[in-house]
């Protein structure tokens, strides 16, 4: 059976989990740009997929950090 994907079906400490998991995949991805790009000799449509795949995951952190940081009403 698949895990729940929607982000209301899970707790906070999963998320949080989740948010750490995505938060070490993004600095692993960059480090693999940063080491594309060093060597000088990369191909671009693997960059380009680096970056794009880079982009969901910080966008997956977004929602989740929004979905963990309470609305305060002032």
């Amino acid at each position: 059976m698949n895990a729940p994907t929607d982000l209301s079906m899970k707790t906070d400490d999963v998320l949080k989990v989740e948010l750490e998991v995505f938060r070490q995949e993004h600095r692993d991805l960059d480090d693999a740009i940063k080491a594309l790009q060093d060597t000088g000799t990369f191909d671009q449509l693997t960059l380009q997929r680096l970056k794009k795949k880079k982009l969901a995951l910080k966008d997956k952190i977004a929602i989740i950090e929004d979905r963990l940081t309470p609305d305060i009403i002032a």
